[in-house]
């Protein structure tokens, strides 16, 4: 523990909910009344390879946001990992300081409240499901398609993160029907090769695109190439979209969620819309599929939002 343990109370006055979104490189929070609505939010800077400094400014968030609003409330918090259920530390985090910390506990005690912890794509999820693209879902799985692709289970506007912590962990899983070339497929950070995570998100685009030409391009700049036509970034897109199509199929296959919601930098790519549906028959067991691709409502915010929701509000969440 880092000190400063004050007796744990339950709190949320009138409603309010504190939602932290910690990143690699900023740490959002903000707060939502009842119905949802934004009272206040504010970021600041991750304090990198400082799990003290990372625990102070999330607090410190917190303290902001009360005395700003006039109000205290629950606290939520969104992290790029997990809670181990074994040992009650974080792991699986790609911002490495914060894995074999019990994060929860600390932030309990430094705000002498209970604070819920969950994986920011299962934040995506519920944030979605609750009041987004997938309000009144019944299972929803949030993807984010950023710099990995991560993936998040809600079911009635709850996380499903499963007994391992590692419910919609998609993008650790391998690319389903590999073809000769895509075998045995790129080295992950994980230590395995072939994963998801190194093929349909920003970073795989990316390579894909540079093996294809030997240019270096970022994936923002592949899909400005696609949206004007150019041949190449048209090839890798087209690329991307069959591999996504591959990976949906397997979670349709398992999960048969009511609706897929998209978030992160790619999922801005309105052709996915188009071309994603259209591919997943193909692939899917006994050729039929017609779950919704969803962009979300809710953009960047998504996740932070969600975190706030970790918290369920009194509305029943239709179904």
């Amino acid at each position: 523990m880092l000190g400063n343990e004050k007796e744990l109370r339950p709190t949320n006055e009138a409603g309010m909910r504190i939602g932290i979104d910690l990143g690699g490189t900023k740490i959002e929070a903000l707060a939502i009344d009842e119905q949802g609505e934004e009272l206040i939010r504010h970021r600041v800077d991750t304090p990198r390879d400082d799990y003290k400094g990372t625990v102070d400014a999330m607090v410190g968030l917190v303290h902001l946001l009360e005395a700003k609003t006039g109000r205290t409330g629950s606290v939520g918090a969104g992290i790029p990992g997990s809670i181990s259920e074994k040992t009650g530390l974080v792991k699986n985090a790609n911002s490495t300081w914060l894995n074999g910390r019990p994060l929860d506990k600390d932030l309990s005690a430094a705000l002498g409240r209970e604070v819920r912890i969950a994986n920011d794509a299962n934040c995506l999820a519920v944030s979605e499901a609750t009041d987004g693209a997938a309000a009144g879902k019944h299972v929803v799985f949030g993807v984010i398609l950023g710099t990995g692709c991560g993936g998040g289970v809600a079911i009635d506007g709850r996380v499903h993160a499963g007994p391992n912590g590692t419910g919609g962990e998609w993008g650790h899983n391998p690319l389903p029907w590999p073809t000769d070339e895509e075998n045995p497929g790129p080295l992950c950070y994980c230590g395995k090769r072939g994963c998801m995570e190194m093929w349909v998100s920003g970073t795989g685009l990316a390579r894909d695109y540079q093996e294809i030409t030997g240019q270096r391009r970022t994936a923002r700049e592949v899909i400005a190439g696609f949206e004007a036509g150019e041949t190449n970034a048209v090839r890798v897109v087209d690329r991307l979209e069959d591999r996504l199509a591959r990976g949906f199929a397997t979670i349709i296959n398992s999960l048969d969620p009511d609706v897929f919601v998209l978030g992160g930098g790619l999922s801005l790519t309105q052709h996915l819309y188009e071309s994603l549906p259209k591919r997943l028959p193909a692939y899917v067991f006994g050729g039929e599929a017609d779950t919704p691709i969803l962009q979300a409502r809710f953009g960047d915010s998504s996740g932070v939002r969600g975190a706030a929701w970790l918290w369920p509000n009194t509305r029943q969440v239709p179904r």
